[in-house]
Parts: structure tokens; sequence; C-alpha cells
């Protein structure tokens, strides 16, 4: 046997790496360095066979044992791989196709939102089949309190800047010109603590009347946010259930493209 294998569009592959990178994945999630018959386990391999592999992992410089312990865990040369890895990923190019996905599974606007100068800046903006009016497109900044866009970057986004800009909506707010904004700290906190609650933030008919969204978080390596996803509808066809299939498809796109940015659940945490 020469170990190769055909795949099913015909390419020929090396059955023996395939089996044993199973290894390697159990090691990336467990997080913590594991001894060969829990490894095995959880792989599941024959510990005798696993061992087999791992000797030729460590001397890739895959994998590493602990002379004490005997416990295995990923290697200098995995690392390496990674942040090569991390390197070349960039999130507008890998949430493109998602989105355009997402798109065509809820037939509505989509669009992708990054943190810039001025605050949220959509970046990428997908129109449905059906058209409606909105006065929003590529390079829009969005406001922070009253749009689920920026209710998106007030829950989950890390920034220095941030606050800032709560605080500057905040008092325009105050002056009672928009009646849909939060106009006190009490009103924000409630809504943030809505989207913290779900995963995702939501509007009814605030930025635009008549036009509901949601908006999920993208989180990278670091589990700090890199995007924000949004989905948005005129209010007869895009209720504002936060259980509904609307607000599940987009957080499902979110967490898609998070796991491609290298993000991972802590354990313990659930998916949230």
């Amino acid at each position: 046997m020469s170990g190769e294998e055909k795949d099913d569009d015909g390419r020929q592959g090396i059955q023996s790496i395939e089996v044993g990178v199973p290894l390697l994945r159990v090691l990336a999630d467990h997080g913590a360095p594991m001894m060969l018959r829990d490894l095995a386990a959880v792989a599941g391999m024959p510990a005798a066979k696993a061992h087999r592999y791992l000797v030729s992992f460590v001397r890739t410089g895959l994998v590493t044992q602990d002379p004490l312990s005997g416990r295995y865990d990923l290697g200098h040369f995995a690392l390496d791989l990674g942040l090569a890895s991390l390197a070349r990923l960039d999130a507008v190019r890998v949430a493109t196709p998602v989105l355009d996905a997402l798109g065509e599974e809820i037939g509505e606007t989509v669009a992708l939102a990054v943190w810039g100068n001025m605050g949220p800046t959509i970046v990428r903006w997908v129109d449905s089949r059906r058209p409606i009016s909105v006065n929003l497109r590529t390079g829009a900044v969005m406001p922070l309190l009253h749009s689920a866009i920026g209710l998106c970057f007030v829950a989950f986004f890390d920034s220095p800047l941030l606050q800032g800009r709560i605080d500057e909506e905040l008092r325009i707010n105050a002056r009672g010109e928009n009646i849909r904004a939060p106009m006190t700290r009490a009103q924000l906190d409630a809504l943030t603590a809505e989207a913290r609650e779900n995963g995702l933030s939501r509007v009814v008919g605030s930025v635009i009347p008549g036009i509901n969204a949601f908006s999920a978080p993208i989180f990278n390596h670091d589990g700090k946010m890199a995007a924000a996803i949004t989905g948005l509808g005129p209010a007869g066809l895009f209720p504002p259930n936060w259980k509904g299939p609307m607000p599940k498809a987009i957080l499902t796109a979110a967490r898609t493209i998070s796991r491609q940015l290298g993000w991972r659940v802590a354990p313990g945490t659930g998916d949230r």
C-alpha cells in the first residue's frame, strides 16, 4: 500500500496524513497538554497508533512532548503555521462570500461594517432582490446609539475611542431631536444588555422608519470584535423577533466568519 488515495474529484492525496491530522485538531481544541491515552481516545484512535503519529509530529515540530509529564502539546512549527495563517487573514475578504450567501438565504439587504476613523463604517453592501428605499451605501458611517450596527459595536467592541463617541451621542440625543434614540445612560445600558444576552443587536424602525435590522459581531483569533454583519428589511417582511429565522441566520453567518478568522468559543461558555 502506498498510502496514497484519490478523492472524489480525482486528486491524489496521502491517506496517512489525513488519518493523523485529527490528533492535531484535538490538541488545538483542548487548549492544554494531554496524556497519550486521553488524546487518542478523543481522536478515536488506538493509543499505539496515535503514538506512532505523535513521534513523527514531534520530529517535525508540529507537536512537543514534556519530558517529565509525558504530555503532548502543539509545537513551535504549529505556532509558526498558525501565526502565518493569521497574518494572511483579512476580515472583509473572508466575510464577503458568507455575506453574499446570507443575502441569498434571507432574501434581504445585508451589510458588513468595521470600526473606522469616524466610527462604525459600512465597507460592503449587498442589496436585496426586492428594491427598498434605503439611503445607505458603502462608506456610510452609522450612528452608535440608534442603529443596529452602532449598538453592536457599543455592546461588543473594545476601543479607547468608543466611550468618547458614546458620550458625545448621548449629549446630542438628550436634546430630544431624535425620540427613537436612547437619551440616557440607563436606556443605553438596557439596550446593550439585551444585545449581549441575545448575541446580536436590534433596532426597530430607528434609523429608517419602517425598516428593522439585526447586527451580529464578528470576532478575530484574539476574541476581539473585528466587524459587524447586518441584515435589514421592511418591517412587514423582517419581524423583530429575537428568535426568528432572520437573526438566527445573521448570527450563524457571523460565527462562521469568526471561526474562519481563528475565533474559538471558550470552554464552558457555550456558543455565545
